[in-house]
């Protein structure tokens, strides 16, 4: 049985449920008591877990810091950064602690920590709030990096991160907190390092994660309309990542469309355009191509915003000429 909710109810939901899994789990973050958190995940937790929720001062590394500490003495640990362009404030405590402890440990330190990061343009917050960093973190051997589009893959995606050993990067795109889909009852688990293939296609394949999957989607049924059949690949978990399934969609449809939210320099999409050149290329039509944001500070003046993201019509654009029918 499912039942449709929010992307925030569904996170919210996987938080309790792993409470109530793990009796030492503890929440740190800015405003969580005061009104939820600024996109309001913690406010059905506020009578139930209270307890777990810790208000911290506006002090990411201090509390970063402490939460890595905490994560290898018990955990999980979730540490709320209020918006991703944040984490650039806590690159030490990430890149140098929290992600190689366990390996200069021999494996004997834990690390069960999650980072929940909420990212992206669409909201008119100015070039500080709206990046989205994905790729900084990629980079970074031993951290995991997750970035779900639906509902169900927040919840079951979570739910994964907290039960493991490693740190883990959770980036929610602010545009989808509102957004319903279908979720399971009970208990939902989605493994990191699965993509999963939205619709199917013949002609090319669009990969896109987090808010573009949607867009993707919506390029793809305009397509559809215009006798173009496009496969969608979203493959919610960025690191690691799920290769295979990218590389048996590319065999079948023979071009690859990367769209990526972004700057395109050194980004994730870039990455896997290059795998795909790597290992695919005696199956590709045509050049792999990309699509992402404006190399530039995102801007705050919502027209020119919404001018800076990928939008459904210029996937269609590039996919027309990918075709020959541009």
């Amino acid at each position: 049985m499912t039942r449709e909710i929010t992307f925030r109810d569904a996170i919210s939901e996987a938080l309790a449920e792993e409470f109530d899994r793990h009796p030492e789990m503890i929440v740190m973050g800015e405003d969580i008591l005061a009104q939820g958190g600024v996109f309001g995940v913690y406010k059905p937790l506020l009578e139930t877990h209270r307890d777990r929720l810790l208000e911290t001062p506006i002090a990411e590394p201090g509390f970063l810091g402490m939460a890595v500490g905490a994560a290898m003495t018990g955990g999980p640990v979730v540490v709320e950064i209020m918006f991703a362009d944040f984490l650039t404030t806590c690159m030490d405590e990430i890149v140098n602690q929290a992600v190689k402890m366990r390996y200069m440990t021999g494996g004997q330190a834990r690390m069960p920590l999650v980072i929940r990061a909420a990212s992206g343009m669409g909201r008119g917050t100015a070039a500080q709030h709206t990046q989205s960093l994905e790729a900084w973190f990629v980079h970074i051997p031993g951290l995991k990096v997750v970035a779900p589009s639906t509902p169900a893959d927040a919840k079951g995606l979570l739910k994964s991160a907290l039960r493991g050993e490693d740190p883990v990067l959770f980036f929610e795109h602010k545009q989808l907190y509102a957004r319903k889909g279908e979720v399971p009852e009970g208990e939902h688990i989605v493994p990191l390092g699965r993509a999963r293939r939205l619709c199917e296609g013949a002609d090319l394949t669009i990969i896109a994660w987090a808010a573009m999957a949607h867009r993707a989607l919506e390029a793809a049924e305009t397509l559809a309309a215009e006798g173009i059949s496009a496969e969608v690949l979203d493959p919610r978990s960025l690191s690691p990542l799920d290769e295979e399934a990218i590389l048996a969609s590319i065999r079948r449809t023979g071009r690859a469309l990367v769209v990526d939210e972004a700057t395109m320099r050194c980004s994730v999409g870039s990455e896997i355009a290059a795998m795909i050149g790597e290992h695919a290329f005696d199956a590709l039509k045509g050049p792999v191509r990309r699509l992402a944001s404006p190399h530039a500070p995102k801007p705050f003046a919502p027209p020119i915003e919404a001018l800076s993201i990928p939008r459904a019509a210029d996937i269609v654009a590039l996919a027309r000429r990918m075709l020959g029918r541009g």
